[in-house]
């Protein structure tokens, strides 16, 4: 293979190490695959949990990014859906078996043999090109720009699918704890699905903000004396924090058949009280991205509602940098690397 096939990448080489400039010779285009010039990133905080290991299923070298908007430059001879110069997206899932009940109803997130990740044991965004399979790539919707359409593919499915799943009309009462990177495009996918939107945070200053997004009320996060008058009101409350708090003042919002669901993942287990669950019909749930049904459907939503994430756009040669305010809970509210060149 000659040093012009080469992909340019920025990777971990080592566990506790920054990403660096890297070369990598690709597999061979396999006939069911495509070949993407990567064009943005959306830096997800995942990506850093990958670099550190949090997780203990990195493999080094790791290329991460894992929110890719691109152009089709080679396509699979099996590949009829994709062609040259198309503008695509791809997401957290590279693959699944296809053939469970999950995966025929395309909720390839819950595979019952485990869907394939697409920077677990692979290479991904933070390269001048990538390979993927084709049918877990998504053509972008002419309506959104390629900046704002890269957080979609994993903060924008990771919330619209809870909302999609549990807004069964129109004034569904919907709480959103957390104005960040997902909380802030949970408002605006609920706003837009003609939820009534409280947001919750621990920052007084967010209120304007929240706002502007499309909440209707805003409430700071505080004592149960605090939140009494909207305690049993609420019909979903989708967690998207990842910190520690008073779970039994998140569980006490819910009315009668209401659902508390995590995107974010706290650092404990949960204690549900059981009498309120039972007696008023509540749920507490996870979700966990999407399936490809869903992707299609968000992005199309996304682009006839015009909702964008609330970007920052650094170059990709200065990713450990990006990291670092991600880490610091700097950025506002996601980060979008442009690749270099």
């Amino acid at each position: 293979m000659t040093e012009a096939t080469k992909f340019k990448a920025y990777a971990v080489l080592n566990a506790g190490e920054k990403l660096q400039p890297w070369e990598y010779e690709p597999a061979p285009l396999q006939v069911n695959e495509i070949e993407i010039r990567v064009t943005h990133n959306g830096l997800c905080h995942t990506d850093i949990h990958m670099r550190d290991n949090d997780w203990g299923v990195t493999q080094f070298p790791l290329v991460a990014g894992h929110e890719v908007v691109g152009v089709v430059t080679e396509v699979g001879e099996k590949v009829t859906h994709l062609q040259k110069g198309d503008r695509v997206g791809v997401g957290w899932i590279r693959n699944s078996c296809r053939t469970c009940d999950h995966c025929l109803q395309g909720e390839e997130n819950i595979c019952r043999q485990g869907y394939t990740g697409l920077i677990v044991g692979n290479y991904g965004g933070f390269a001048d090109r990538l390979r993927v399979t084709a049918d877990f790539t998504y053509k972008i919707p002419d309506a959104l720009d390629s900046a704002s359409a890269a957080p979609l593919l994993c903060a924008g499915i990771t919330v619209y699918t809870p909302l999609r799943t549990y807004i069964k009309h129109p004034g569904t009462k919907v709480g959103v704890m957390g104005i960040g990177g997902l909380g802030h495009l949970a408002i605006k996918f609920a706003r837009a699905m003609g939820a009534e939107v409280t947001a919750f945070s621990t920052s007084a200053d967010k209120e304007a903000q929240a706002k502007e997004f499309g909440a209707h009320h805003y409430q700071k996060w505080g004592t149960a004396e605090e939140m009494k008058a909207i305690a049993g009101t609420l019909d979903l409350v989708v967690c998207t924090i990842s910190a520690e708090t008073d779970w039994d003042l998140a569980f006490s919002l819910l009315a009668n058949n209401g659902v508390l669901c995590f995107v974010g993942i706290p650092v404990s287990s949960l204690n549900v009280p059981l009498i309120p669950l039972i007696f008023g019909q509540k749920s507490v749930v996870g979700s966990v991205v999407g399936g490809r049904r869903f992707m299609r459907e968000m992005l199309e939503f996304a682009a006839i509602n015009q909702i964008k994430p609330m970007i920052e756009t650094m170059p990709l040669s200065q990713v450990n940098e990006a990291m670092d305010k991600v880490a610091a809970n700097k950025a506002r509210y996601r980060i979008v690397l442009l690749s270099d060149g």
